[in-house]
């Protein structure tokens, strides 16, 4: 291709690009410039494109990019204000004030009559001044807070309330400079020694502000603090103390993880080195921390809530999980170490009732983060030679070690659990420490016996051997810890059925008693809280059975007592209670068989699953009355906001199941908002399971649908709703989850610009097009309509202007469609439409042939709100262009103006006053003549 061609093509793509901008498509735009500047070698062409880019990168509110191009286009011509004056935004965006009054301050040079120029360079004048008086008041702050904190004369309440200053003043950025710049950090590293708890937790939280998504200052209090003192801390034994150093090492491991992108680095445009360094720094402390005897049980929590968070990759499209393999290769005993501990020991390393599980999601995490069979393999010899080595010692406490760390691998990889379960010995040692007189032994063996009968195969092996071992138990220990376990044990075998009316282990009405124990000991308060929880475990399995479901909603005070146990400290019984609820609302996933299938299936003699009568809808709807009334929505917020790795993204989906459940019922929804059910379903909608994203979603629309979201999601709330209801608008997701989703976005729509603006930033635009042509009336209605709203904005309407398309012609034909509500929604939409720009009204012949009769049928519809879009639309065409009017009076449109302008039932009918007004501007543009005019007319004829 020769110079001259590629400049021709070149300027065709910058001309193309101006056209995409001009509509309103600024991805397009870029994409054609970035295609131009590939082809051109013209460094003038160059600077043009470059600028234009820039303005792209405005407009989508990047702003890092749009100075980098608007520098690029300076780099070739210094005198170009249009970039000059680009850049100048960027940097105020930025925050860089200085370097964007000295830009805005050359443009006003330039051309000193630019109103836009002098407008910025006063605004910019007024910000720097401002920030320049909040910086010394600022200064004067900190240096105040330092003074009182290193005074030892100062006493401990006036110390205190300088910490907490400290605290607030590094929430905000010029005060987290300040501190940082004013060797604040050894400051914290003295307070960090402090005796008073309050200090020591003001310095923490200082920290944090110092932290938060800046890379440059994390990296540098990393290497000046050490991860060593900042592990110690987090391991000492206050919980409250060990949560804000767990918080502060949480936003720390985001600061350098996210802090890749050029934003976030630093914010002064530093350039820094990778912080790998640090990082591996941070996990290798946490790992040591594991089978460290120093360190408490709620330390040991944190340091494990940690890993949970910031080893597996967020997202298996993320091809890199070195990070997990580093862990396991370094760490892997060292968590098998917490897992094989038995408290009870002498020599066991102190935990808390959530430590197990909470090893158990870790090691879960690190499995599922595998990509590939040699991967997962040394995993499982890893743990296979970790309980192998402590099986074989000599000595009851190292049996136990292996038996308790099999129980927590069967809680987490149960793959994994599987194999060492089924290593010699493993299985026989299990039956007969559960008859050992020991009471450790027993618990030990029996929470292992109640795991393992976790699959079928297994339950049935149990069932045929351990039943009597298990009963006898229960009957004869005289420690309640051992008959609570036992006792679910049995519950757990007892519902292998699942719910299946026909697949039953026990005899009949065994589960009944079974369920009937555990919501006694369940309501004895006098047992520990530990034991009580072992009795939901029970009843999570149980209430698979329709009868144990409806005896449980009908004791309120089990209800009662369960919920409280939800809102306790004990977070390991979440799942229990959110599995429970799951049982008892029937919303998990049932798939109905083909009735031919089942046929069939009879016919060759194979089981057929049966549902149980007991779970026909209408019990079901009064069962989530009766939650409802027990207090079940509290319950479940609740459990949201459990900080704990026991709060998997399993339990998340089961909360989410039972929520949607709830809502389902119009009447009810009140009530869940009015409890915070509206409130907890917007972090489930972003944490969860795929599909329990999916129906925290759904839950959410039918909120939004029937209440008032204003109320449902108070202030900043409303506009975290927008991200999940477009996550449904996706052909993975059902007929229904989409008409409910648009249903609730025309709610949101309807509100406010700014909510316009988020529906639109979301990308959802392009999404509800394509669904105003799905073939189901309903859902294409429900896009109809939301669009009604979303043209109100104008971005949404320059695609309706861009030439080249056929959005307009579907809105005139779908004002002609038979369904009523479709019809009300185009015709409002083109109501709407040219009214706001009146040089679509000239399009509006051209878009069918039959525009015409579709006008006069909506000004003939007995439908009042049809007569109305049509007459409004009339009366657009008219005020737009007097050809349009003519073309309009030439037709039956005189007529039946006429008709409606004489009025209906009422003086103030809107479609009267407008029929009229489109009379008037035919009389204007000398169209038609009035009565009068005629008259007179006549009078003078011949």
């Amino acid at each position: 291709m020769s110079v001259n061609e590629k400049e021709k093509d070149a300027a065709a793509l910058r001309e193309e690009g101006n056209t995409h901008f001009k509509a309103g498509d600024v991805q397009g735009a870029i994409c054609c410039y970035t295609k131009a500047l590939k082809l051109s070698d013209s460094q003038t062409e160059n600077a043009v494109l470059y600028r234009n880019r820039s303005a792209c990168y405005l407009k989508l509110e990047d702003y890092t990019k749009a100075e980098a191009d608007a520098g690029k286009a300076l780099d070739t011509d210094a005198g170009d204000v249009k970039a000059r004056f680009r850049r100048a935004q960027a940097f105020q965006k930025l925050g860089r004030l200085d370097q964007a009054f000295l830009d805005t301050q050359r443009c006003a040079q330039l051309e000193p009559r630019n109103k836009a120029f002098q407008d910025l360079l006063r605004q910019l004048g007024a910000q720097i001044q401002q920030k320049s008086l909040q910086q010394n008041s600022t200064d004067a702050r900190v240096q105040q807070m330092f003074n009182l904190l290193l005074d030892t004369s100062a006493t401990d309440s006036d110390r205190q309330k300088a910490a907490q200053n400290l605290v607030v003043l590094s929430r905000e950025e010029a005060g987290a400079e300040q501190i940082f710049r004013n060797d604040g950090v050894k400051l914290i590293q003295k307070l960090l020694v402090s005796k008073q708890e309050e200090v020591l937790l003001s310095a923490l939280r200082t920290l944090v502000g110092l932290c938060t998504e800046h890379q440059s200052r994390t990296m540098a209090i990393v290497n000046e603090l050490g991860m060593e003192h900042l592990c110690a801390v987090m391991g000492s034994g206050a919980s409250t103390v060990s949560l804000a150093a767990c918080h502060l090492l949480q936003v720390m491991f985001e600061a350098l993880t996210q802090g890749m992108n050029r934003e976030i680095r630093g914010k002064d445009e530093a350039i820094l080195p990778e912080p790998s360094r640090e990082l591996r720094s941070m996990l290798r402390h946490l790992l040591e921390m594991m089978p460290a005897s120093n360190v408490s049980g709620p330390g040991r929590d944190s340091a494990i809530n940690l890993l949970v968070k910031q080893v597996p990759r967020k997202s298996l499209k993320n091809p890199d999980n070195s990070r997990t393999l580093w862990v396991i290769d370094q760490g892997l005993k060292k968590i098998l170490e917490v897992a094989g501990t038995v408290p009870e020991l002498s020599e066991g390393l102190p935990l808390t009732d959530n430590s197990h599980m909470s090893c158990s999601v870790l090691l879960t995490k690190l499995y599922d983060d595998l990509k590939s069979d040699k991967e997962r393999e040394n995993f499982n010899t890893l743990c296979e030679e970790y309980v192998q080595q402590h099986f074989n010692r000599p000595g009851m406490d190292s049996k136990l070690r292996a038996i308790q760390t099999v129980s927590v691998l069967l809680q987490g990889p149960s793959d994994v659990g599987n194999r060492t379960l089924e290593m010699s010995g493993m299985m026989d040692a299990v039956i007969s420490l559960c008859a050992s007189k020991d009471v450790t032994h027993q618990q030990v063996a029996v929470e292992a016996l109640i795991h393992a009968a976790g699959k079928a195969k297994r339950a049935s092996f149990i069932t045929a051997n351990g039943v009597a071992l298990l009963k006898d138990l229960y009957k004869q220990s005289e420690n309640d810890r051992i008959r609570v376990r036992a006792l679910v044990g049995l519950c757990k075998l007892g519902s292998a059925g699942g719910t299946d009316f026909s697949m039953k282990q026990f005899a009949e009405g065994s589960t009944l008693k079974l369920a009937k124990q555990c919501r006694k000991w369940l309501c004895n308060e006098s047992l520990p809280a530990t034991s009580r929880r072992w009795s939901v475990e029970g009843l999570a399995y149980l209430t698979f059975d329709a009868d144990v479901k409806e005896d449980l909603v009908e004791d309120k005070n089990a209800l009662l007592a369960m919920f409280e146990l939800a809102k306790s400290e004990d977070k390991t019984v979440l799942f229990a209670v959110a599995s429970t609820l799951v049982n008892c609302t029937n919303s998990y996933d049932v798939e109905k068989p083909d009735p031919q299938m089942v046929e069939l299936a009879k016919y060759a003699k194979q089981h057929v699953p049966e549902e149980h009568p007991k779970d026909a809808p209408s019990f079901v709807e009064k069962r989530l009355l009766k939650l409802l009334e027990a207090g079940v929505v509290s319950a479940l917020v609740c459990m949201v906001k459990q900080e704990s790795p026991a709060l998997t993204e399993s339990c998340r989906e089961c909360i989410t199941r039972v929520f949607l459940a709830l809502v389902e019922r119009q009447e009810d929804r009140g009530t869940v908002v009015a409890q915070g059910g509206g409130k907890a379903l917007i972090p489930l909608a972003s944490d969860s399971t795929d599909l329990g994203k999916i129906k925290a979603a759904q839950a959410l629309a039918k909120i939004t649908i029937t209440s008032n979201p204003e109320i449902a999601f108070p202030g900043e709330r409303i506009y975290e709703v927008v991200r999940p209801l477009v996550s449904l608008l996706s052909l993975e997701c059902t007929l229904l989850q989409n008409f409910e989703a648009l249903m609730a976005l025309t709610n949101l729509t309807g509100i406010s610009e700014r909510l316009r603006q988020k529906v639109i930033k979301e990308k959802a635009v392009p999404k509800v097009e394509g669904y105003m042509f799905e073939e189901h009336n309903l859902v294409r209605a429900a896009a109809t309509e939301c669009m009604c709203n979303l043209v109100l904005s104008a971005e949404v309407q320059k695609l309706y202007l861009a030439t080249g398309n056929d959005r307009l012609k579907l809105l005139v034909l779908y004002s002609g469609e038979e369904d009523e509500r479709l019809r009300k929604a185009a015709a409002g939409t083109l109501a709407m439409l040219t009214a706001e720009q009146p040089e679509l009204c000239a399009r509006v012949p051209g878009t069918t042939t039959h525009w015409m009769e579709i006008l006069q049928a909506l000004l003939l519809s007995e439908i009042v709100d049809l007569r109305h879009r049509g007459v409004v639309i009339v009366q657009n065409l008219m005020q737009a262009e007097k050809s349009l009017a003519e073309t309009l009076m030439e037709s039956e449109v005189l007529e039946i103006l006429s008709v409606l302008a004489k009025g209906g039932e009422s003086t103030r009918d809107p479609v009267s006053k407008t029929a009229q007004h489109c009379l008037d501007k035919a009389m204007e543009y000398g169209i038609i003549k009035s009565r009068e005019e005629k008259e007179r007319g006549e009078e003078l004829g011949p």
